[in-house]
């Protein structure tokens, strides 16, 4: 097993000089896809000094959309001049007919999902060479017009696709929380024996007793729990913090609390409960000539949401209140680095 961090520009000297309780690196892909060559050097100069794993975060690979062929070249290239030892993205989407969300959004977990899916990674495979590692994502809205339970889903998407799957233990803490569903019985329900990385990270409470997973806080008791539940001897398990940093010696002691938690996983993967995905559960019908991802889209991002709202059947306004503005909060952010 080994141990690291997401590699943040701010933290970057302090994981050099730590190397000796480092054992691994994450590099965000977009962060460096308009790197110099000075930067490009740096690195390939990072990959040769410490191990190197790539994390994407703008392809959307979980859509009925195609892939943006210059977002996906764009990560290929990056992944081309560090050589790492893998790559991940989520089971997400990020953009619908044109309607750009600004964020990581949990699709419908529904066959047509599925099969988009399955066409993104068998593109995104044959672009940059190897298969990506697959993440679950946090959400404040549970997606309307699902067929399957999230466990459910993680199954089929671990059985269609043949990828490995980066196990985010934050997201299912977050999402287990909101929906109010068993983290354990989840982790009892997935194959581990396929999760490849553990991301951990940190997030707060918000109104309704909601978490949102912001990766601006320290990781919570709970998920050190759930990572001694889902660890075994074959994953890398990497913290992430974007920001509210705090004392590097922090982050060095949440690293070894890690470690010092997986001595006491029990590892008998083959001895968990048959996974059997269930039945998919009819979606409720659509009237407007728009993909369910489309509608959740325009939920998402557009001034007057009522009319999707109406046809995707949500009850939950408050989830849908979080989300729009959280989202909102993620479109300004990336608006402002642009200027």
């Amino acid at each position: 097993m080994r141990f690291g961090l997401g590699w943040r520009r701010e933290l970057g000297a302090s994981i050099l000089a730590n190397l000796d309780r480092i054992d691994v690196v994450e590099v965000l892909a977009e962060e460096h896809v308009h790197a110099d060559a000075k930067g490009r050097r740096a690195l390939r100069f990072l990959a040769r000094t410490v191990s190197v794993v790539v994390h994407a975060t703008s392809l959307g690979l979980a859509s009925r959309d195609a892939l943006d062929r210059k977002r996906l070249d764009a990560v290929a290239r990056v992944i081309g001049w560090i050589e790492p030892e893998a790559w991940s993205e989520h089971l997400s989407f990020v953009r619908s007919s044109g309607i750009e969300i600004g964020h990581l959004a949990a699709p419908p977990r529904c066959q047509e999902t599925l099969d988009g899916l399955m066409r993104n990674v068998d593109t995104a495979c044959r672009a940059i060479g190897s298969l990506p590692l697959l993440e679950n994502v946090a959400t404040l809205l549970d997606p309307p017009m699902s067929e399957w339970t999230e466990s459910e889903w993680i199954c089929r998407v671990a059985e269609s696709t043949g990828a490995p799957l980066l196990l985010d233990l934050h997201n299912l803490h977050a999402n287990a929380t909101n929906f109010g569903f068993s983290a354990e019985e989840f982790l009892d329900a997935i194959p581990l024996e396929r999760v490849a990385m553990i991301h951990l990270a940190g997030g707060r409470r918000i109104e309704g007793d909601r978490i949102l997973d912001d990766h601006l806080h320290d990781v919570p008791d709970p998920v050190f729990s759930l990572l001694a539940r889902a660890a075994h001897n074959d994953v890398d398990v990497v913290i992430e913090r974007d920001g509210n940093y705090p004392q590097f010696s922090s982050l060095l002691a949440e690293l070894d609390r890690a470690r010092h938690v997986i001595p006491s996983v029990a590892r008998n993967l083959g001895g968990r409960a048959a996974r059997a995905a269930g039945p998919a559960r009819p979606a409720p019908s659509l009237t407007l000539g728009m993909t369910p991802e489309h509608l959740l889209a325009h939920v998402l991002t557009s001034d007057d949401p009522q009319a999707a709202i109406n046809q995707l059947q949500i009850e939950d306004k408050e989830a849908v209140h979080l989300a729009r503005r959280s989202f909102a909060r993620k479109r300004n952010a990336k608006a402002r680095r642009v200027v």
